[in-house]
């Protein structure tokens, strides 16, 4: 039996991450939304965080923190602690978490408090 396959492949630089089957004529596939193994959260002294100033959509600075490695809703949790904290705004999204305005110094001693390995990085 002729098994056809079109495979996606990413062509702007949105959309970075979207790879896969379109569309195939094999009546017996079956589509894996994720082929990467779940991997569990880091305990907070092997994190190596990085906290960085950015620049978002319009110019407005937000304090970066990258380098996390886990789960997404661990991710969430930490950028909420901090959000509040801080008492600012901000999302996780693309493996970051973003907190509007320039908190580094406030990030870095609340982060370490919590036990987590950061330093600055960048200028």
């Amino acid at each position: 039996m002729l098994r056809t396959e079109i495979r996606l492949k990413s062509m702007s630089k949105k959309n970075k991450n979207l790879t896969g089957v379109v569309y195939s004529t094999d009546p017996d596939f079956q589509h894996t939304k994720n082929n990467i193994p779940q991997t569990g959260t880091l305990p907070p002294q092997q994190q190596n965080l990085k906290i960085y100033l950015d620049r978002k959509g319009g110019g407005k600075l937000v304090t970066a923190i990258g380098g996390f490695v886990g789960a997404i809703a661990d991710m969430e949790a930490i950028g909420k602690k901090l959000k509040t904290k801080c008492g600012v705004g901000g999302s996780v999204k693309d493996g970051e978490i973003l907190i509007q305005g320039d908190f580094r110094d406030k990030v870095l001693t609340l982060l370490q408090a919590e036990g987590y390995k950061a330093k600055k990085a960048g200028g």
